[in-house]
């Protein structure tokens, strides 16, 4: 039991409120985009078709990697950045660290996208945040994940807004947490014969009260990511490097040792990727070079978590030998708990610490926060229902915005399925969610009734996820035989989950409910 005086807990049920009520809606976009964005993997290798399984590290890429850095200006050989797009193929960036007259620190360089036979497919030059952009194939995995990570909004604003939402989503699984009198009693309360409004605020408060480990965990690491770079970075290179973030990139996550600028001959960098791969079990999910084609040039493979661990691992090689040098902590030169700590952070926002059993547990617990939060701007607009009917459009705006987003969202991946064969998904990804977010944004304002908006709302989600298998098909996918023979089956597990929770939204919606008055929001059912 939690014992508060009374004054603290009107208080903290104040503060509980307008927390949500201030940046609810923005919170919820940001999980229900978080949601996606876990399986933004398995939603790229679906929505693109593709089929390939062995990763370009497992492929001869040494010769490759060989060749194109004798056709790059050796001032861009400071760093080397090797990882996988596409359909398992490879991209390359030689880029040099510069400072920009604003104080900007940047990667500039020239970037290679290959083919699988190592030719290559595109040459762009400029910096990082230049060239690195959504690609006809991954246009949809992209927007989900810029979607959740910065709202679109520009550098650093987004960013710092998706911070603030992080600690938004803290106050309010704080206060939460403070005015529940019986916590443990409230986790498996559910009075299922009592009036509407408490069997309402009873599932509100079971979901808020199982998924609050999980909005903690969301809440810090999210924060975190957000703030680490905007705010973070700046101010310790200016305490402690003069304002110089290059100095700090290189205490904190380069490796130390004397200069030698002597030409040399990279190893074999196939050499070095089986053996990461052996020590690891892993394959490399990025490589990065420092000091390409020099006798101090460094490389580092970074690798998912190992079996049972949180963290994810990288490894150190002497770049002009070859030779295994040691395990590299993400930060420092030697394992600290700080380091580990910031290692885990991104298994621990994203879930993949675990696989596919890891990512559904943090799917289901990010629809829990979405339906907590939803509830919870319901259960606020009731208690104020009788003597604030200005709070209407409140109302509308939650049900613009809590059914209107997830058909947005599938309305996207829509749009992106027709645009990807003509080449121009990368267009129609972000316009097909600018069109439909407006088309409910104007109906919402229009439609009479905003329950019964809700309702067509829902129908029209589920008849979308429904229509997506075969619109996969259609323009081109692959089929369910096909994706098996080529070990793929997690195209046919999306298709299926798809049709699943569109045959279920659709049931919800139109089944029959004889004796009984239809309610408007079936799945996320208002408190009215």
């Amino acid at each position: 039991m939690i014992h508060l005086p009374k004054e603290e807990t009107k208080l903290m049920v104040a503060v509980h409120g307008w927390s949500g009520i201030v940046l609810g809606l923005l919170l919820y976009a940001v999980v229900i985009t978080g949601m996606a964005a876990v399986f933004a993997e398995e939603i790229g290798l679906w929505s693109a078709g593709h089929v390939q399984t062995q990763s370009a590290f497992e492929r001869p890429f040494a010769d490759t990697v060989r060749k194109l850095g004798a056709q790059t200006p050796a001032k861009y050989h400071e760093g080397v950045d090797l990882f996988e797009i596409g359909d398992h193929d490879l991209g390359a960036f030689f880029h040099r660290h510069e400072t920009e007259p604003d104080g900007e620190f940047v990667s500039r360089g020239f970037y290679y996208q290959l083919d699988r036979d190592g030719k290559v497919a595109s040459k762009q030059f400029g910096t990082g945040e230049e060239v690195f952009g959504p690609r006809n194939d991954d246009a949809l995995s992209h927007f989900l994940v810029d979607t959740h990570v910065r709202l679109h909004v520009p550098n650093p604003w987004g960013l710092l807004l998706t911070g603030i939402l992080g600690l938004a989503m803290l106050v309010a699984a704080v206060s939460g947490l403070l005015i529940h009198r019986h916590l443990f009693k409230d986790i498996f309360t559910l009075r299922r014969k009592a009036s509407p409004v408490l069997f309402n605020r009873d599932r509100h408060s079971v979901a808020g009260t199982w998924s609050l480990p999980f909005a903690f965990v969301l809440a810090f690491t999210g924060s975190f990511f957000s703030f680490f770079g905007t705010i973070g970075v700046p101010v310790v290179a200016m305490a402690a490097f003069g304002g110089d973030v290059a100095a700090l990139n290189e205490a904190v996550f380069g490796n130390p040792g004397k200069p030698d600028p002597r030409p040399a001959a990279m190893g074999n960098l196939d050499r070095i990727a089986s053996d990461a791969i052996r020590r690891t079990g892993e394959v490399p999910t990025f490589v990065s070079i420092e000091n390409f084609g020099r006798a101090d040039a460094k490389v580092t493979t970074f690798h998912p978590p190992s079996s049972g661990d949180l963290a994810p691992v990288s490894l150190l090689y002497d770049g002009a030998q070859g030779r295994f040098l040691h395990t590299k902590p993400l930060i420092g030169t030697t394992p600290s708990a700080g380091g580990t700590l910031a290692a885990i952070m991104s298994p621990l926002h994203f879930g993949n610490f675990a696989g596919i059993v890891s990512k559904a547990v943090w799917f289901a617990l990010g629809f829990a926060m979405c339906y907590v939060t939803l509830t919870g701007l319901r259960l606020w607009l009731v208690r104020r229902e009788a003597g604030a009917r200005s709070l209407d459009w409140l109302d509308r705006m939650v049900t613009i915005v809590g059914l209107g987003l997830p058909f947005a969202l599938v309305s996207t991946a829509a749009a992106f399925l027709i645009a990807k064969p003509m080449g121009s998904a990368v267009y129609w990804t972000t316009a097909g969610f600018l069109i439909s977010s407006a088309l409910v944004i104007v109906a919402g304002a229009l439609w009479r009734s905003s329950a019964s908006f809700g309702r067509w709302l829902q129908i029209g989600t589920g008849l979308i996820m429904v229509m997506l298998p075969p619109l996969r098909l259609l323009t081109g996918g692959p089929g369910w035989m096909s994706a098996f023979a080529a070990n793929q089956p997690m195209i046919a597990a999306v298709d299926v989950a798809l049709l699943a929770g569109g045959a279920w939204m659709l049931w919800l919606m139109l089944r029959p409910a004889p004796g009984t008055v239809r309610q408007p929001l079936p799945s996320l059912q208002a408190a009215e």
